[in-house]
């Protein structure tokens, strides 16, 4: 029996650290389509190209090849982009690059297909709405900006990226007007989702609630 999960949410949310959690507890591939597209950002850049101009940025399609591997390895052009694409500079652009249509079906197509070779948990910002609109479990998964942006900042010193808090809070809601308004494929949440505000809620607590949602629904997984 072949499982789809998507999850969703705003930036920061922490639908990553969930979904590979989720996915690694019930053996299913994990896709984090955030991932691909600040892979696009970040070869986007590379070549010197304004990420707001649109014609520009799409005309990259045909050179980038974008894979990702077991254990969160992330390549772009057989380049390692794992923590670079983490950078402040990729999150401050990406927005732009997954606004644009051309982009969206590219990679879009390629998230169709990782899909078709498992069961899997994809996380996303149009998981449950365009690219699985049929998948057995929908989450749309939220936190209030301010506790986004903490844990952004948190695990950016970890990785001793750089950062300032105000500056990633009102990035965050920049990202959010813009993911939510754009024009094809926006952030939104799926009629059929369950909405999770993990406001207060620890990753343990977050996953294990999305592993009861996966085990009501589908009957797959053991529930702790």
């Amino acid at each position: 029996m072949k499982i789809s999960v998507a999850i969703d949410g705003p930036a920061a949310a922490g639908k990553s650290t969930v979904a590979k959690r989720v996915a690694s507890i019930l053996g299913f591939i994990y896709i984090d389509t955030g991932a691909m597209y600040r892979a696009f950002t970040y070869y986007v850049l590379k070549k010197g190209v304004d990420p707001q101009n649109e014609a520009a940025s799409c005309a990259l399609i045909p050179e980038v090849f974008i894979e990702l591997l077991p254990g969160g390895k992330v390549l772009c052009n057989d380049e390692d982009v794992t923590d670079v694409i983490r950078e402040t500079r990729i999150s401050s652009n990406v927005s732009y690059i997954a606004s644009y249509k051309a982009i969206r079906l590219h990679l879009v197509d390629l998230q169709r297909e990782m899909a078709e070779k498992g069961s899997v948990v994809m996380d996303g910002r149009d998981i449950g709405t365009y690219v699985l609109p049929n998948a057995e479990v929908k989450i749309f998964q939220i936190a209030s900006v301010e506790t986004r942006a903490v844990r952004r900042y948190e695990e950016n010193i970890q990785k001793g990226i750089k950062c300032e808090l105000k500056e990633i809070e009102e990035d965050l809601r920049r990202r959010d007007y813009i993911d939510s308004h754009r024009e094809f494929a926006p952030l939104k949440a799926a009629a059929d989702s369950v909405l999770i505000d993990t406001s207060f809620m620890s990753v343990e607590e977050v996953v294990n609630t999305i592993l009861s949602i996966i085990k009501r629904k589908t009957g797959v997984g053991e529930v702790k």
